[in-house]
Formats: structure tokens, C-alpha cells, sequence
């Protein structure tokens, strides 16, 4: 605030152990942040802030947020949104959050859920519907593909934060899209952890979404819909060929705003699928805040965009001590619109990681 009198923008502040970062949010909301966690970014905490305050819009709506007439009232329905901000600040098993792309997985037969998805927002008067598993998207419409962020990335994270309930019709803004009017978020549950998700307005009635409309359109996928429940936290289908070394991926298609995101090979070797997440997300803010250009949407700093003539295309980073059989290995490849990040076991050579995570890249480049 002194600062702000100077006309002086402070963005971020450090002590010996904490980071602070705030962000002011259209001259109304400051959002503080402050993490003493090791290796904490200021550009993994400036997207939480971004994003702590895209679900407090999809809530509450951006009218109630800037042009506050009561306090105490507001301070009532933000409540609304604390369990969403809760599952930001926890260890989670996406990543959404910090690449704001979404969480997707792939189901082993894509095109029969994707025709009986558009099938059944048609007969439900829709354009915007999507399967999710465990807040992973498994399938969706061209409408909800085309969502701006974030809600595309907010909609499946609020719904993995309920608590589950066969069907739910739930007020909701986009913060892109809508701030200002709500629209309807309908979940039907479909198996547990398994839920279809309706965007619409006024119509239809929860009531028109009957158990004969569920059964025509999903029943005879019933087998298949079962396929889906173990994609969760292994995002890729079952019998997909990975390398042995490979101990976590994160491939994102940064013009698409999608991600998979997977800790789940080799499971019995060390580290633990909680440390695998974390060395991911820290490399990713490595990686994404000093090596690769700015994603699309992002602004790029002058001083950056001075050294954009050279563009690395790969790189990587010794967890730990170098001699081989020591140390966990992570190495980023960036070709056309994907980047490819990879955790591999300490008896993966340096000198093969290239190759390894370009193989890689195009064993995957049909998926995403």
C-alpha cells in the first residue's frame, strides 16, 4: 500500500524462509498469498492467486466482488467457495491449478463415448456437456472444449470438491465467459467417481434428466464406462507401452489448454506418487518461468522477450547427485504446440534423456 501511493507496483516480497505475493483484482479484491514450502515459486503462487479468485467469480459472481454494498454479506457467500480454494492449497493429484490447462484422460475407446455424449446433449437440449473422472476430463463436447479459462479448468476441480451426490443442479458464473450471469451446472453420477456435467440456462429441469434418458444413452456403455474409473490417476489406458525409467509425465498441448498428468508407473520404485507430484510441479515452474517462451495467453516480460532469437527446445536437471544410479532425473522437450515434462528412475543415463523424452513425445502425440 505504501507503495501503491508512490505509484510503485511490489508484486512479491521474500524473508529468509517465506515468500509473500499479492495480487490486486479490478481495484476491489487483494488476494495475499505467503508459502514457506521449500522451492515455492512466485509464478506457482501468482496462478493460484489467479486462480483463488476465478473461483470465488464462478461462486459468487464478479458484480458482488467489485461493487461490494455489504460486507458481512459477502464474507456469507464467499463461504460458498472455500472448499474449491481448500482443494488449491492441499496436495492434489491434478495439476490444472498450476498449467491451467485441463486435466484429461484418455478412455480406451474415445470415439463410442464421444458419440453417445453428443447423442445425449442433444436429447438433453445442450451443447455443454462432458464426462469427468475424479476431476479429469474424459470426453466432451465441441461447446464445452471451446470454455475460456477458467472455468474450463474450474468447473471439474469444483465438482471433484463436492461431496458426492447422485445429481446436483448448482448456480454458477464463468469468470471468462459470464461473470456477470449465472448459468446452470448440472452432475448426474453415472458410477462413483464418474459424473456427466451439463452447462445450460433456464431449461432443462433437473427433472427431464430421467433414469430412461441416463439408461438409453448409457447403459449399453456401462462395460466401458467401467474402463474409465481406473483412468483417474493413471490418465493413460491400460497397456499403454512407457519406458521403465519413467516415473511421471506431464504432457500439456499448449494451444488446446489440455494436460494428462500421471505419477502411477513403476509404483513400487521410489520416490513416493506425493514427492513424484511435487518434483513435477516445481520443474514445471522451473522450466516455465526461465527456459521455454511464455505460453499462449500469457504476458511476456520485456527483459524476456529480448532473448526469444534462440528458443531452447529441451533440457533437463539432476535431482540430487549426479553419479549414475543416484538422483531422480527430469527432463523437459518442447516440439510445436507440446511440451512434454518426465520424472525417470537415477539409472536413466543423461546422455540418453533426450531421445527418451522425444520417443516419448511421439508415443503420445495421438492422444493429446
Amino acid at each position: 500500500m505504501f507503495g501503491q501511493n508512490l505509484e510503485v507496483q511490489l508484486s512479491s516480497a521474500r524473508t529468509e524462509d517465506t515468500i509473500v505475493v499479492w495480487k490486486s483484482f479490478h481495484d476491489s479484491i487483494t488476494l495475499i498469498v505467503l508459502s514457506s514450502e521449500e522451492g515455492t515459486s512466485e509464478l506457482r503462487l501468482e496462478r493460484l492467486l489467479q486462480m483463488v479468485f476465478g473461483a470465488m467469480v464462478l461462486l459468487v459472481g464478479l458484480e458482488e466482488l467489485t461493487n461490494i454494498r455489504n460486507v458481512e454479506r459477502l464474507k456469507k457467500e464467499l463461504r460458498a467457495s472455500y472448499r474449491l480454494i481448500d482443494s488449491f492449497l492441499g496436495d492434489s493429484e491434478l495439476i490444472g491449478d498450476l498449467t491451467q490447462c485441463v486435466d484429461c484422460v484418455v478412455p480406451p475407446e474415445g470415439s463410442l463415448l464421444q458419440e453417445a455424449l453428443s447423442g445425449f446433449a442433444e436429447a438433453a437440449g445442450t451443447a455443454f456437456v462432458s464426462l469427468v473422472v475424479s476431476g479429469r476430463v474424459v470426453t466432451a463436447t465441441e461447446s464445452w472444449w471451446r470454455l475460456g479459462m477458467p472455468e474450463a479448468v474450474l468447473i471439474p476441480w469444483l465438482v471433484r470438491s463436492l461431496p458426492p451426490q447422485a445429481a446436483r443442479d448448482y448456480p454458477v458464473y464463468l469468470p471468462h465467459g459470464s461473470p456477470t450471469v449465472p448459468h446452470r451446472l448440472l452432475t448426474l453420477t453415472l458410477l462413483p467417481d464418474l459424473e456427466l456435467c451439463l452447462l445450460c440456462g433456464p431449461r432443462p429441469p433437473l427433472s427431464q434428466l430421467d433414469a430412461q434418458l441416463l439408461d438409453r444413452w448409457w447403459q449399453p456403455l456401462l462395460d466401458l464406462l467401467r474402463t474409465c474409473l481406473p483412468l483417474g490417476p493413471r490418465a493413460l489406458p491400460a497397456g499403454f507401452p512407457l519406458h521403465t525409467d519413467i516415473l511421471g509425465l506431464l504432457l500439456l498441448h499448449l494451444e488446446l489448454k489440455r494436460c494428462l498428468f500421471t505419477v502411477e508407473p513403476s509404483r513400487d520404485k521410489e520416490p513416493s506418487p506425493e514427492h513424484r507430484r511435487r518434483l513435477l510441479r516445481s520443474f514445471y515452474t522451473l522450466v516455465t518461468a526461465t527456459h521455454f517462451p511464455p505460453e499462449p495467453g500469457q504476458p511476456e516480460k520485456v527483459e524476456a522477450a529480448a532473448h526469444r532469437a534462440q528458443v531452447p527446445r529441451a533440457c533437463y536437471l539432476v535431482s540430487g547427485a549426479e553419479e549414475q544410479g543416484t538422483g531422480w532425473r527430469l527432463v523437459a522437450l518442447q516440439l510445436g504446440p507440446r511440451r512434454l515434462l518426465l520424472l525417470l528412475s537415477a539409472q536413466s543415463p543423461t546422455y540418453g534423456l533426450r531421445g527418451l523424452a522425444t520417443h516419448t513425445l511421439h508415443a503420445l502425440t495421438p492422444l493429446l
